[in-house]
C-alpha cells in the first residue's frame, strides 16, 4: 500500500533488504508503523461505541497494540464493562467493572447495575420506571450473551429484532457484521419481516463500484464471492436466521437521502420501507445473489 511504501522510504535501503530477507526483524517494521500512526507509546487502546471488524482488531494486535473493548451508557456514566489486558476475546466487551453486575433477561436484553448508576431521568418518573427493574437494574436496550468467563458480547438491539413469517425472531446486527467483513461490502442490512427467511441488502464500496465500471471486476465473479459470503455467514446462524439470498442495491445509502444516521449507522425503518415491498418478487426468483 501507499502507506506501507511511505514507511519503507524512511528506512535505509540496506536495512530494508535485511528486513525483507530476515522475518525475525519484522518487529522493526511494526514499531515503525506504530510510530507513524502516533501510537508507539500507547500501552493499550480502548474501543467502544460500535464493534470493530475482527480483521482490523487482529491487524492492530499483530503490530503490538493491545485493543481493549469497553461498554457503558450515559445512564451509568460509562462504568459498566471493560476488557482486561491479556483477557481479550474478539467480539466481547469484557467483564463487569468492579462493583458492577450484569445479567440477561428472558427476552435476551442486557441488564446492568453499577456504582455509576443514575438516580433517574430528570422530571421523567415514568421513563425512569420503564427503563429500570424493581431491583435496580438498568434495561440497556441491547441484546447480548455471557460466556463461561463472565465476558459480555453485544448481539444487537432489542428494537432491531424482527419476526419472520414462521414466527421466529432474528437479531440482524451480528449477521450484518459478518457480511461487512467482505472488502466489497460497504454497508449491509439484514431484514425479512414476515418473510419465510431473512435476506441481506448489500451496498457496494466505492472501490468496488469503480472496478465494475472500468471493467476490472465483473458481476459474475462478484456474485460467486457473495454466494460464498452467505454460506460462511450462515454457518454461524440458527436455522431460522440463515439468509435466503442477498440483493446488491443500486442506490447509495447516505445521510443526504436519509438512509444513514450522522454516525453512519443504517436507518433500518427507512431501508425496509424502500426495499421490503420487493421481497416477494425477489423470493420468487430463487436466486442466491440478485442485482437490483
Amino acid at each position: 500500500t501507499k502507506f506501507y511504501q511511505a514507511i519503507c522510504k524512511k528506512i535505509p535501503p540496506q536495512r530494508q533488504r535485511i528486513l525483507f530477507a530476515i522475518p525475525v526483524l519484522s518487529g522493526v517494521v511494526k514499531r515503525k508503523i506504530l510510530s507513524e500512526l502516533g501510537l508507539d507509546h500507547v500501552r493499550f487502546a480502548l474501543t467502544g461505541s460500535a464493534p470493530l471488524p475482527p480483521n482490523l482488531i487482529k491487524w492492530y494486535r499483530d503490530l503490538g497494540l493491545e485493543l481493549l473493548d469497553v461498554y457503558g451508557m450515559s445512564e451509568n456514566f460509562g462504568y459498566s464493562h471493560a476488557t482486561r489486558p491479556g483477557d481479550a476475546r474478539i467480539g466481547y466487551v469484557g467483564k463487569p467493572t468492579p462493583g458492577s453486575e450484569h445479567r440477561i433477561a428472558d427476552n435476551g436484553e442486557i441488564q446492568v447495575k453499577s456504582p455509576g448508576h443514575m438516580l433517574g431521568y430528570y422530571k421523567m418518573p415514568d421513563k425512569t420506571k420503564e427503563d429500570m427493574t424493581d431491583d435496580g437494574f438498568l434495561k440497556t436496550g441491547d441484546m447480548g450473551e455471557i460466556d463461561s468467563q463472565d465476558r459480555l458480547r453485544i448481539t444487537g438491539r432489542v428494537k432491531e429484532l424482527f419476526k419472520t413469517s414462521k414466527g421466529k425472531y432474528v437479531a440482524p446486527v451480528p449477521i450484518e457484521n459478518r457480511l461487512c467483513a467482505h472488502d466489497a461490502v460497504e454497508v449491509a442490512c439484514v431484514t425479512g419481516v414476515e418473510q419465510p427467511q431473512p435476506f441481506a441488502l448489500l451496498m457496494l464500496s466505492e472501490e468496488t463500484q469503480e472496478a465494475l465500471k472500468n471493467g476490472k471486476l465483473d458481476r459474475n465473479s462478484l456474485s460467486e464471492d457473495f454466494k460464498q459470503l452467505l454460506q460462511e455467514a450462515n454457518t454461524e446462524c440458527e436455522e431460522h436466521e440463515k439468509l435466503d439470498y442477498a440483493v446488491v442495491v443500486k442506490d447509495a445509502w447516505t445521510m443526504e437521502n436519509d438512509f444513514l444516521t450522522p454516525t453512519m449507522k443504517i436507518k433500518r425503518n427507512t431501508i425496509e420501507e424502500r426495499y421490503l415491498p420487493h421481497a416477494d418478487t425477489w423470493l420468487a426468483k430463487k436466486q442466491t445473489v440478485i442485482w437490483e
